[in-house]
C-alpha cells in the first residue's frame, strides 16, 4: 500500500501504549525462556505501518473524538490483534521469516538448532513459541480495550466487535487452508474468505471501534462498515496482485511463495474457469514452483484473463466503497485511504 493519509502518520502515542503495555508485562515473568518469549512477541509487534491503528486514528478524529489517551489505547489493541494473528498465520502457512528477519518460529528454531537439534524438533519447538505468543498478544489486545478509560458500555460494545472480529478471522484463516487443500473454490467463495480473514479485523474493526468511541449514530456506523468492508476486500485483493505481479523490493513478498503453498486466491479461481486451467494447475499442486514457473504463471494468468477480470473487480469495488461514504463528512479523509490502499505494494 503507498503512504496513508498525512492525517494518520503519528504513531508515537500508539507506540507509546504498546511500550507501556510490554513494560507492564515484565511483572508476570517466570524465567528466562519466558522472558526470551516475551521479547519475541514486543519483537514482532515492531515495525510495520501500523496501519489499522493510522485507519481507526484518522476517522476517530474525523468524527469529532477528543479522547487521545484512550484512543492511543484502542490503537495499541489493534495492533497486538494484528501482530497475534499474523504469528499465528505464520505458524499455519510455515513461515519463517516476516518482513526480512525471523519471525517467532525462526527466532525459536534457530535456538534449538544452536542447542543440537534437528531440524523438525527445532521447527516443532518454534512454532510452539509461536502459538504460545501469539495467544499473549490475543488476550493482551482484549484487556487493553477492556482497561482503555472509556464509559462502560463503550467498552462493552468494542469488546463485542473484537469477539466478532475474532470469530470471523479464525473462519476466514480455516477456510483459505481449505480452499488451498480442495483447490476447487469459484470467485465469490475466495472473496468471501477474504472478507472474513483480512478485511474484517483490518478495515472494519478500526472503523466501527472509531465509530463507538467518538459516539457516531447507528447508520453512520452501518456506512463506515459497508465502505471498510469493500476496501478490506480490495486491499487483500492488491495484496493477491502483488504477490503475483508485484516487485518483490516494493511489496516485501516473495513473488512464488503464494504458488508454492498453493493459495486459493481469485486469480486461480478466475483462472480455472479458463482452458488455461490445465496449464496452471500442476504448478500450484507441486509446491515446488522457481522464479521460471513464476513467470510461466504470470503470463497464463494475463493470456487467460485473471488479471484484468481481478484488476477490474478490485477497481469495481473501490468505487461501490467511495459510494458507501459519499455522503459522510469524512468522505474525503475516506477518499484518500481507498486512493491509498488501491495503489497496492504494500507491507504492513
Amino acid at each position: 500500500m503507498s503512504a496513508p493519509p498525512r492525517e494518520t502518520v503519528d504513531t508515537a502515542p500508539v507506540d507509546a501504549a504498546l511500550a507501556g503495555f510490554f513494560t507492564d508485562g515484565t511483572r508476570h515473568l517466570v524465567g528466562a525462556e519466558h522472558t526470551r518469549l516475551w521479547a519475541a512477541l514486543r519483537d514482532a509487534s515492531a515495525g510495520g505501518k501500523r496501519l489499522r491503528p493510522m485507519l481507526f486514528h484518522s476517522v476517530y478524529l474525523a468524527l469529532g473524538g477528543r479522547q487521545t489517551d484512550v484512543a492511543a489505547q484502542v490503537g495499541a489493541a489493534l495492533e497486538l490483534l494484528h501482530t497475534a494473528l499474523v504469528v499465528h498465520d505464520d505458524v499455519i502457512d510455515g513461515d519463517t521469516v516476516r518482513r526480512g528477519r525471523p519471525n517467532v518460529v525462526g527466532t525459536f528454531a534457530a535456538d534449538a538448532r544452536e542447542r543440537g537439534h534437528d531440524a523438525e524438533r527445532a521447527t516443532h519447538y518454534g512454532q510452539s513459541a509461536a502459538i504460545l505468543a501469539g495467544d499473549l498478544a490475543l488476550a493482551g489486545a482484549v484487556r487493553v480495550i477492556a482497561l482503555c478509560g472509556a464509559p462502560p458500555d463503550s467498552v462493552a460494545r468494542m469488546l463485542d466487535l473484537v469477539d466478532r472480529a475474532l470469530h470471523l478471522s479464525a473462519a476466514g484463516e480455516l477456510t483459505d487452508v481449505r480452499l488451498s487443500l480442495d483447490g476447487d473454490a469459484d470467485v465469490p467463495s475466495v472473496i468471501t474468505m477474504e472478507h472474513q480473514k483480512t478485511a474484517v479485523y483490518s478495515f472494519e474493526l478500526p472503523l466501527q471501534l472509531a465509530a463507538v468511541l467518538a459516539g457516531a449514530h447507528a447508520e453512520h456506523e452501518a456506512a463506515l462498515t459497508r465502505f471498510a468492508r469493500l476496501l478490506g476486500i480490495v486491499y487483500q485483493i492488491r495484496d493477491d496482485l502483488d504477490g503475483m505481479f508485484g516487485d518483490e523490493a516494493a511489496t516485501g513478498k516473495s513473488s512464488v511463495s503464494d504458488l508454492r503453498e498453493g493459495k486459493c486466491t481469485p486469480l486461480m479461481a478466475y483462472a480455472r474457469t479458463t482452458p488455461a486451467w490445465a496449464q496452471i494447475r500442476p504448478y500450484l499442486v507441486s509446491g515446488t514452483a522457481d522464479d521460471d514457473a513464476a513467470a510461466r504463471v504470470r503470463l497464463l494468468l494475463e493470456e487467460c484473463g485473471a488479471r484484468a477480470f481481478v484488476e477490474g473487480l478490485a477497481e469495481e469495488l473501490t468505487g461501490e466503497a467511495r459510494e458507501a461514504v459519499a455522503h459522510l463528512p469524512e468522505a474525503p479523509l475516506l477518499d484518500e485511504w481507498a486512493t491509498a490502499v488501491t495503489r497496492g505494494a504494500r507491507a504492513a
